[in-house]
């Protein structure tokens, strides 16, 4: 077996049972502390389990990468930026999680860290060049990577609505992005070191996540988009537009669910993060399938967005390009069909199906009454 899949899987091996046996001591922890997670039933409220929870699974996660990086990691001044913003990340979502701080202070925690990766790790999306023009984005390079790094933590943080899908979605990034990177023959750098510390971390707390699950993420699934964030940076950072776009498509469910929030918030007049029971998830809820089908069908829709990346970057980008039309349709049909965005979407949508579905209906009489 090559060397280079053999370090791989021992990376990903060691940080999954280093936080799959941290995990039932954070439970324990989270009771402790009051660090819990309590259903209510208040309007807009999205909570969907029935029963208290303990939280701080992201603080296991974060535990297990640092004993991955101990064990694989390079000392760097970027290594040690992510170090330090990862720290103050996972320190304001158990601050949150153990009482809730307000939008406020958990973005300056978070703004905090970026600006530590950016001004102190020198991390930056410098430029990109798309159609043949080349953009440099000059002093617009700090606010622009700033703001890409707190979207990425929240864009994870809201998506965290049930059992294991957060995870789940980090998992198939993390291991895309793994799959790219070895097959272009960057094993040992250190994107691909964080990248495989993080599959296994993430993945041993899923095995305590999923449906049903015995202890959440919380807020700590910020560490989750600020580590997806610095990964892209660090693996897509090329300054062509294609090297930004494909870990944004890996990211296509969670970017496109807190897109459709935004917008559906702001046609009901309400602020763009208020919560609500509208989420994708909450759609396919709404359609009865279980928790666990639907945070499957998740996984599988998050899956095609994954393996049109890998084909278009390794293999046949008009195959790549296939994929992607083929999930545009799918997610033009799921916008008409639900109220993702709004319930006039669904209503019209339903009144042009009894329409068809009574002309059928009607033709058929017509040629039962001839027969």
């Amino acid at each position: 077996m090559n060397q280079d899949i053999i370090n791989a899987i021992k990376i990903v091996a060691v940080t999954f049972l280093c936080s799959a046996c941290i995990m039932p001591f954070m439970k324990k922890i989270a009771y402790h502390i009051g660090a819990i997670d309590v259903p209510r039933s208040d309007e807009g409220n999205r909570h969907i389990h029935k029963k208290e929870v303990p939280k701080l699974g992201g603080v296991g996660i974060f535990l297990a990468f640092l004993v991955g990086y101990m064990l694989f990691g390079i000392q760097s001044i970027q290594m040690n930026s992510i170090l330090i913003g990862s720290f103050i990340i996972v320190l304001t979502g158990i601050i949150d999680d153990i009482k809730s701080i307000r939008a406020g202070q958990k973005f300056l925690g978070q703004l905090i860290a970026a600006c530590i990766i950016v001004f102190y790790g020198g991390i930056l999306l410098n430029n990109i060049t798309a159609f043949g023009y080349s953009l440099d984005f000059g002093i617009f390079s700090y606010p622009l990577t700033i703001f890409f790094i707190v979207a990425c933590a929240n864009i994870i943080n809201l998506i965290d609505g049930l059992d294991g899908l957060s995870g789940g979605i980090s998992s198939i990034f993390y291991l895309t992005i793994g799959i790219i990177g070895f097959f272009q023959g960057r094993s040992g750098s250190l994107v691909m070191i964080l990248t495989f510390i993080m599959l296994g971390a993430t993945l041993g707390f899923l095995l305590h996540n999923f449906y049903p699950a015995k202890i959440f993420c919380g807020d700590c699934a910020m560490f989750l988009g600020f580590s997806i964030a610095v990964i892209t940076l660090l693996e897509f950072k090329g300054p062509a537009l294609t090297s930004l776009f494909v870990p944004l498509m890996i990211l296509g469910i969670p970017i496109l669910d807190t897109l459709f929030a935004i917008i559906r918030r702001t046609l009901r007049h309400q602020p763009p993060f208020s919560p609500d029971k509208d989420h994708i998830h909450h759609q396919l809820l709404g359609m009865n399938f279980s928790q666990r089908t639907t945070v499957l069908i998740i996984y599988g829709i998050d899956l095609l967005f994954a393996s049109a990346s890998i084909f278009y970057m390794l293999k046949d980008p008009v195959l790549g390009k296939i994929f992607y039309i083929l999930i545009f349709i799918i997610v033009v049909w799921f916008v008409f069909r639900t109220s993702v965005i709004s319930p006039k979407n669904k209503e019209v949508t339903d009144t042009i199906l009894d329409k068809v579905g009574g002309t059928i209906k009607h033709k058929k009489n017509q040629k039962k009454h001839r027969g």
